[in-house]
């Protein structure tokens, strides 16, 4: 029996909230739940929901999973180490070829807008992946994602009692919540179209790190200051004193994201993602300050990237 979709990385971030997507609109024969662990079948099973285990180191597990299904949603993997995120992916694209699955939706990242030249360590592994899913033959759809809203802890490298926020950077930032990213990604598949082509999913807005320091001072009563550094100074405070523990190289790894949004690889927006939510996509300001309202010690997990 063909199956029409099927949701990987359905127990990550991302992947959940398509899956929810499917759930509240989808009768739930047309799609099912995958994820790399056999173990999360029985909480997919007792919604009713199908379960298929991907497991993107085991080809065999992908090339079982993949039988019949038309639409896959492939999630990037979301380690550090881009070399075994190549193979990761390269073993994801081979299986959907050699199944026969008809369309590959990946989840890309908005890092250069619609062009292929950045430079963000963070970027590289996706820029490969689309040039694996164009040399494939695989009819594809690389759904560049706008960076989560949700992580701006991250991309500030700012703790609760963080009083200072020295960055090499204070460029715009088209911020895009997760949950609606989701949604968005969910839409499109249903919708259908854009074979082998990149679209760009994103907020309508941009913010700068000056301006989340702004919102976070003025709705949790913080009195944090941002400083501009340079990316030596950045590598160099963080690498021996960062409050998670993070090393030195992670710390050199995102300095290459600070040099692609200052030279505005995250400021490009696009109305794709108005147009399939239906409704304007929550400004980056609106989400963050809503974050803080609902807890003003608000964090995102930092240490998975060592």
């Amino acid at each position: 029996m063909t199956l029409k979709y099927l949701i990987a990385g359905a127990t990550g971030g991302l992947g959940r909230h398509v899956l929810e997507y499917f759930v509240a609109n989808k009768p739930l024969h047309e799609f099912a739940a995958a994820s790399s662990r056999e173990s999360n079948r029985k909480q997919f099973e007792d919604q009713g929901i199908a379960f298929r285990q991907v497991n993107y180191d085991d080809p065999a597990t992908l090339e079982t999973a993949f039988q019949d299904v038309e639409n896959v949603l492939f999630v990037s993997t979301n380690t550090f180490d881009n070399e075994k995120r190549r193979k990761q992916h390269q073993n994801f694209v081979d299986a959907a070829k050699r199944s026969g699955v008809k369309h590959v939706w990946y989840t890309s990242l908005a890092f250069g807008g619609f062009k292929s030249d950045s430079k963000a360590a963070v970027q590289a592994a996706h820029l490969e992946t689309e040039e694996m899913l164009r040399k494939s033959g695989v009819t594809y759809t690389s759904i560049r994602e706008g960076v989560y809203t949700e992580a701006f802890p991250v991309f500030l490298n700012w703790y609760p009692d963080s009083t200072t926020v020295p960055l090499p950077t204070d460029g715009p930032m088209a911020f895009t919540l997760r949950s609606e990213l989701g949604e968005a990604t969910a839409r499109l598949m249903i919708a259908g179209g854009h074979e082998n082509e990149i679209v760009l999913l994103t907020s309508g807005d941009t913010i700068r790190p000056s301006e989340i320091v702004d919102v976070i001072n003025r709705t949790t009563g913080r009195q944090v200051k941002f400083e501009r550094v340079s990316s030596e100074e950045y590598v160099q405070n963080y690498g021996e004193n960062d409050k998670g523990k993070k090393s030195k190289v992670f710390f050199q790894k995102t300095s290459t994201w600070y040099e692609g949004i200052e030279k505005g690889e995250l400021a490009t927006t696009h109305p794709l993602m108005r147009e399939l939510l239906g409704r304007e996509p929550t400004k980056p300001r609106d989400a963050i300050q809503g974050l803080l309202l609902q807890n003003p010690n608000y964090t995102w997990h930092q240490n998975y990237a060592k």
